[in-house]
Formats: C-alpha cells, sequence, structure tokens
C-alpha cells in the first residue's frame, strides 16, 4: 500500500511544523497536488531543471525541497520562461512540490540541530530565540479500570516533557459522581440513577503545539461518552525554538582545525575564513544559509567563530574588528538536510507499512565553482 500525499506531508510537518516558519515565508504545497498515491519521493536541497529531470527519471510523484520555487505571487506563466518551463515540467508529469523552508530550520532536529551535531556542539540553544511553547496543565478523571490505558496514551501522544525529565504525572484516586440522562449510552451505570465510582484523575504537562494530538489521544483512549477534563493555561515557559544553534565544543580546538572538520563534515572543497587560523576555539554558533544578519547575535552569545553562508564584505570587516571569527562554507551546505530528511520519511513510512519509496537527490545544486 502506497502512502497518499497528505499522509507523507503529515509526517513531514511532524518533523517541522509550518508555524515554526518565519513570517511570510514561502512554504508548504506550491505546485500539484497531495490527494495522490505516492509512490516515490524526492527529496532536494533546490527545484532546478536538473532535479526535476532527476524526478523524472525515476517517476517521482512528489518532491520535498527546502528551497522554494515560487518565491512571490505569480502575476503570469510563460512557459517560455526558464521557470515556466520548469513548472510546466512539473505539470505535465504529475510531480507536487513541498517546500519546507525556515520551519525546517528552526524545528527542534532540523537543519540547525544537524549542523551543530556535525562539528560536534553540545549545549545547544537558539542563536535568535523565535518560538516559546506555551505549557498547559491537562487534567482528566478516568475509572480505575482504564487508568493505564488513558495515561499510556496521554504520555505516549507527547504529553508529561518538563526539561530533560519525559512521561511526568501525578495520579490521585478518588471517586466520581454522576447521574446518565434519558439519552445516554453510559459506560458505567444506569440512566437516572447516581453513580459513584472510583476514578483516577490524572495531571500531567502538555505543549501548545501538541495540544490537539494530546486530547485526540485522550479521548479515543477514554471510555466514558462523555469525558471530564480540564486545560490550564501555565506560567511555567515550555522549550523555546529559534534560527541558529549556539553550543560548546566537548575541547577548545584551533579554527584551523574546526575549518578542516567543517571542510569534512560538510563536504566542502573551499571555505571562506575571517579571523587568526591560531586562535582557540571553545564555543561555535552555526546557521544554514545566509547569516550575515546573526554574526552580532552569535557575538552576542559569547562564539568565538559563526559557522554560515553568504557572507559580506562588510560584515566581514566587522566581524574582524568584533574579535569574532567566521567560517563561510557557503550556503549549499544545507544539503545536509537530504539524507536526514529523507532518513526521517523512511522510518516514519515503514512504521506505517507503507511501500512508498523515498531517495535522495543526486544533483549538486551549488552554482558557484571555485577556480
Amino acid at each position: 500500500m502506497y502512502a497518499k500525499g497528505q499522509t507523507v506531508i503529515s509526517y513531514m510537518e511532524e518533523l517541522a511544523p509550518k508555524h515554526l516558519a518565519v513570517p511570510d515565508d514561502r512554504i508548504g504545497l506550491q505546485l500539484g497536488t497531495l490527494g495522490k498515491e505516492i509512490k516515490k519521493v524526492l527529496v532536494a536541497l533546490d527545484v532546478t531543471d536538473e532535479v526535476v529531470e532527476e524526478a523524472i527519471r525515476m517517476e517521482a510523484d512528489l518532491i520535498i525541497a527546502h528551497h522554494a520555487i515560487i518565491f512571490r505571487p505569480l502575476k503570469s506563466l510563460n512557459t517560455d520562461s526558464p521557470m515556466g518551463k520548469l513548472y510546466e515540467k512539473l505539470i505535465k508529469h504529475d510531480i507536487a512540490v513541498y517546500i519546507s523552508h525556515t520551519n525546517l530550520d528552526v524545528a527542534e532536529g532540523g537543519i540547525n540541530d544537524w549542523m551543530a551535531e556535525a562539528i560536534g556542539l553540545t549545549d545547544v540553544s537558539p542563536l535568535e530565540d523565535l518560538h516559546t511553547d506555551h505549557l498547559y496543565k491537562l487534567v482528566v478523571f478516568v475509572p480505575k479500570s482504564h487508568h493505564q490505558k488513558v495515561l499510556d496514551a496521554v504520555l505516549g501522544a507527547g504529553a508529561g516533557s518538563i526539561g530533560d525529565y519525559s512521561h511526568c504525572s501525578f495520579n490521585i484516586d478518588g471517586y466520581g459522581t454522576f447521574v446518565p440522562g434519558d439519552d445516554t449510552t453510559p459506560f458505567i451505570g444506569k440512566q437516572g440513577q447516581m453513580e459513584r465510582v472510583e476514578e483516577v484523575r490524572i495531571e500531567t504537562i502538555v505543549p501548545h503545539s501538541i495540544r490537539n494530538k494530546v486530547v485526540q489521544a485522550m479521548l479515543k483512549a477514554h471510555p466514558y461518552e462523555e469525558v471530564a477534563y480540564d486545560l490550564y493555561h501555565m506560567d511555567m515557559k515550555g522549550r523555546t525554538l529559534g534560527l541558529g544553534r549556539v553550543g560548546k565544543l566537548s575541547e577548545p580546538i584551533l579554527l584551523q582545525d574546526l575549518v578542516n572538520t567543517v571542510k569534512k563534515q560538510f563536504d566542502v572543497n573551499h571555505v571562506r575564513v575571517v579571523g587568526d587560523m591560531n586562535r582557540q576555539i571553545k564555543k561555535a554558533a552555526v546557521l544554514g544559509g545566509s547569516g550575515s544578519r546573526y554574526v552580532k547575535h552569535a557575538l552576542f552569545r559569547g562564539a568565538d567563530v559563526i559557522v554560515t553562508g553568504d557572507i559580506d564584505y562588510h560584515t566581514a570587516q566587522d566581524a574582524l574588528m568584533a574579535g569574532i571569527a567566521i567560517i563561510d562554507p557557503g550556503h549549499n551546505i544545507e544539503k545536509i538536510m537530504k539524507p536526514n530528511t529523507a532518513k526521517w520519511l523512511i522510518e516514519k513510512l515503514e512504521k506505517g507499512r507503507y511501500a512508498t519509496e523515498v531517495h535522495i537527490s543526486a544533483i549538486n545544486t551549488e552554482p558557484f565553482q571555485f577556480v
């Protein structure tokens, strides 16, 4: 059985929820339909003509990419233009295109975390905070016979995380009373008669981002026709997500050694470097894509170096004077998303017992040549 397009994308949005994207970012389905079976998915950094030809050859039904093919509203669709020809090929071969951009950058376990992990950063936090997940206290009353089933469902849906602790809950025994009405079909008791039932009060923490998922899991597992539960907004803050990452290296190294690590881990032959190659690096920042405006963020967070792309001349001069080093391996290092995204989707599809295949684009979309 092949997964429908909506199912594949639900897995993708589990990794990179759309609400994490920065305002006005062009993400989501940009071309085609998800209302079809998906036999093959192609994961790419960019959707170029070569990538589209690759998708056609392998008979892919869906391309999941990082960089958008439609950046602004179209005024016309001229198939004589380069982009018009690309759209025409995609439409003729019924290939849908879905974009996961800044939401995949921001996401926990997304591009910036993959970059941080690649160079060995620990104690990682966002370079720029964007989202703080509000927390709720979920309270639900369950008959003793279904206590464990409902608790497992709620915690299994992601509730109960406090810091580095998971599956946190508090459970209190007590008695619930109710009178089933004339139009009810009660799980316990009879219509019109007062019932007194041994119940357990379950309390746990639920982040806003998964609130609906947790509540649905709870309702599905609960035996009662009418479930008594409450959600209280809490002042305690949940996890904070944002762009870029900053963290410590396991041990101090020279800038030259970090340059070599970057070249190896991101599979690049050349990088641009600002700073003394013999300076010691203890704390580093990473940011996929264009990072010129985030050099000051890295400096403020105490980083000795920032690894990012598309650094302009004047930003490099300012960084040199401010005393922060820069390693610029180019924008294309975001290709780290290809194997990691594919791995995520393969695991999800296999768990769902779908026959849908996921392929990694072999096309190098780096536009620059280094001579």
